[in-house]
């Protein structure tokens, strides 16, 4: 059955026809077959300049070309990020869903393995955090979340270290820095967003998961230790660091900062933010 916009006509058809005779259709069948369903129409323009090849002198070859240009259109076919998504206040994006990111479908017939391999490669030449968290992991740290939704983190600055809170929100985690929950309360805009997805869990085993923030504030380095410290806190073996979470949110008036800073020092996170300096006990 032919889909929407693969078309019936003789360029592309020939073209295609030819295409199987050649003794490296075999090798390419896979991603040959993967961009005519994805994308048909860029599948169609490529068959209909294949034919107008076959016309050039003896000598005049293009296939190489051909199946370098299949390649590059099968591998971002994976991402689809922005289509569908909405900007909320401060440029964060609303309801993210990773549908609006990834090509669902077509990843599921990948491996985690491969899967990992994918979203890490995208979102590497990108300024932003990124990671793949196992699912038993994960699971550790939404159970936790769900008892204990914010925490206060610290970031090493080279006079000392600034404060921010992370707040759960669903799959979200916002952060913002102390002084503004201080002066503004709720109404304190995000300045880091961890987005993470959990809709490959159960049959992938594992989650994924990136970032927004705002770069008048934060740099990557700086997004990049908060969400570490995500895992070092909520997924801890740890009963005496998982316990700084629990005394924030439960007993807050025996929760000590220095007990952060202590936690974090002593994980070695953060170090690269203050180059040359040993860590201080500010």
């Amino acid at each position: 059955v032919l889909g929407p916009g693969t078309g019936t006509g003789t360029a592309a058809g020939s073209g295609e026809a030819a295409l199987e005779e050649n003794p490296f259709y075999g090798k390419y069948r896979h991603k040959i077959q993967e961009l005519r369903r994805s994308s048909p129409e860029v599948f169609e323009s490529r068959m209909e300049k294949r034919s107008e090849v076959k016309k050039q002198p003896v000598g005049h070859s293009k296939q190489g070309e051909f199946i370098r240009c299949m390649e590059e259109k099968a591998r971002p076919a994976f991402f689809a990020e922005g289509l569908g998504s909405k900007t909320s206040k401060g440029g964060f994006t609303k309801d993210k869903t990773l549908d609006s990111i990834l090509n669902v479908e077509m990843v599921k017939e990948k491996s985690a393995e491969e899967i990992t391999q994918i979203w890490n490669q995208y979102f590497s030449a990108k300024d932003t955090v990124y990671a793949v968290i196992p699912a038993d992991k994960f699971d550790l740290m939404w159970k936790r979340a769900q008892k204990c939704p914010s925490f206060l983190y610290a970031l090493p600055r080279k006079e000392g270290y600034e404060f921010f809170v992370g707040q759960w929100s669903g799959t979200e985690l916002h952060f913002t820095s102390l002084i503004n929950v201080q002066t503004q309360g709720e109404t304190a805009p995000s300045q880091l967003v961890l987005y993470h997805y959990p809709d490959l869990q159960k049959e992938k085993g594992i989650v994924l998961m990136t970032a927004e923030m705002d770069s008048k504030f934060l740099v990557v380095h700086d997004a990049q230790c908060l969400a570490s410290q995500v895992q070092l806190f909520y997924a801890t073996d740890r009963s005496e660091t998982y316990g700084l979470v629990e005394t924030f949110n439960h007993r807050s008036s025996e929760f000590k900062y220095m007990s952060v800073i202590a936690e974090l020092e002593q994980s070695g996170l953060g170090g690269e933010l203050r180059p040359g300096q040993a860590s201080d006990k500010s």
